[in-house]
């Protein structure tokens, strides 16, 4: 396999080129700009047979990529921050019509005030639009999730999107290990979208008023529920093919901890070294890397965290829900969880003064279950700053106080602010 040195934004251009998507409409944003600006050269110097459509705004792009792909095209764009939230109108309509449309994307800070760098308040504030989202770590994540968001997005019928830390990930350069173009071809295989205006009379984006909308919408529902055994057989083949492992979540020294990181994207590298510092001081700390948002893992967090039911997507049977009931209160008996305190970094917030998206989701995820390890939820990392290996130490460090209390003073801190 070729070997590359290559940022997040050249592994994710690189990727879409091996992707071929028959339509790219896109506009540039910071820091995104240069995975369509790549793209754009790979056009232009005939490596692709892709349509580019150099939208006016972010909102026309995605507008114009639902329409190629509502006329039965592969169809992929890039955006960020602004550019998503400008988006955000047609990111309902593209998951309502189960268009399956993949953005490459880089998670930057929501103004106001502007800013350019990293935070996750761009996806995270658009996790209710319908679109599975995958967090990746570095570059090799990256380029390796773009290329199963393609087969996941088509065989579920929902639009993904793949994101990276902007500057962090999409601006650093590392080593790839990039697939041959056939390789890439033989594993995404043919585009698989079942509809197309010129193939059969089908009517794209009715009026849909109280006789029917629920009923659709219940639909788009169970598309979700029934997606998580779907990325989990496209990553077992990935890992299969190509020998690079990727799931909902990835643990590190998860076996024996007392105390466990959850963090997604680029914090997750700096997160191991802290842990390898604790674990020398005789702290048990472990992480479980958040990599899928949407749809949020919770039957597998509650089997790792908890002990519950053995197998996490019991529940994703062709009749999800009655299932689902059952598994969830389902629990090993008499075994007792080594897990004592959970520390989750949160690089966004929710404003409902009850933390982060994680926290606030996971919290509702160990409601269930009959015995639950205390919970803290660190803000960290708004709008670029930086969050380093010390730092995440002294979260280690104040969680073995918390241990010792058995009590969690401040349900929400923050990390690395001016107060």
């Amino acid at each position: 396999m070729p070997i590359r040195a290559l940022t997040g934004n050249e592994a994710m251009a690189e990727a879409m080129r091996q992707i071929n998507p028959d339509v790219v409409a896109a506009y540039p944003i910071t820091p995104a700009t240069e995975i369509v600006q790549l793209f754009a050269s790979f056009v232009a110097d005939g490596l692709v047979d892709t349509e580019f459509v150099p939208a006016e705004s972010e909102h026309s792009a995605i507008a114009a990529c639902a329409g190629a792909s509502s006329a039965g095209a592969r169809v992929m764009t890039s955006t960020s921050s602004q550019g998503l939230a400008l988006m955000h109108e047609i990111l309902y309509i593209v998951a309502g019509l189960r268009a399956p449309i993949v953005i490459c994307g880089v998670n930057r800070s929501l103004s106001s005030p502007i800013n350019i760098h990293c935070d996750h308040s761009d996806t995270m504030g658009s996790r209710e639009a319908g679109w599975i989202q995958i967090f990746a770590e570095d570059a090799q994540d990256a380029y390796d999730s773009t290329i199963q968001a393609i087969r996941i997005s088509e065989e579920v019928l929902l639009p993904v999107i793949v994101s990276t830390d902007a500057f962090i990930i999409s601006h650093s350069m590392q080593r790839v290990d990039m697939l041959e173009d056939n390789e890439v071809q033989k594993f995404i295989g043919p585009h698989r979208y079942p509809y197309s205006l010129f193939e059969k009379t089908i009517t794209i984006g009715p009026l849909d008023l109280q006789d029917y909308f629920f009923e659709h919408k219940r639909q788009q529902i169970e598309a979700m529920w029934k997606s998580s055994p779907i990325i989990e057989k496209v990553t077992q083949e990935f890992a299969h093919r190509f020998g690079r492992t990727y799931g909902f979540l990835e643990s590190y020294r998860l076996e024996d901890a007392e105390q466990v990181l959850i963090a997604c994207g680029s914090t997750c590298g700096t997160a191991r070294v802290a842990i390898d510092n604790l674990r020398e001081k005789g702290i048990k700390v472990g992480l479980l890397k958040l990599r899928i948002m949407r749809p949020f893992p919770h039957l597998k967090l509650l089997n790792l965290l908890c002990h519950s039911d053995p197998d996490p997507f019991a529940c994703h049977s062709e009749r999800s829900e009655e299932s689902h009931r059952t598994a969830q209160g389902r629990f090993c008996e008499g075994e007792e969880s080594h897990i004592k305190l959970i520390n989750v970094l949160d690089r966004s917030v929710t404003m409902s003064t009850m933390g982060g998206p994680v926290y606030v989701e996971l919290r509702s995820a160990l409601y269930d279950a009959p015995e639950r390890p205390l919970l803290v939820d660190y803000i960290y990392g708004l709008g670029g700053r930086d969050i380093d290996v010390e730092q995440i130490i002294d979260v280690g460090l104040k969680g073995e106080q918390i241990i010792k209390k058995n009590k969690v003073e401040k349900p929400v801190d923050y990390i690395g602010l001016r107060e």
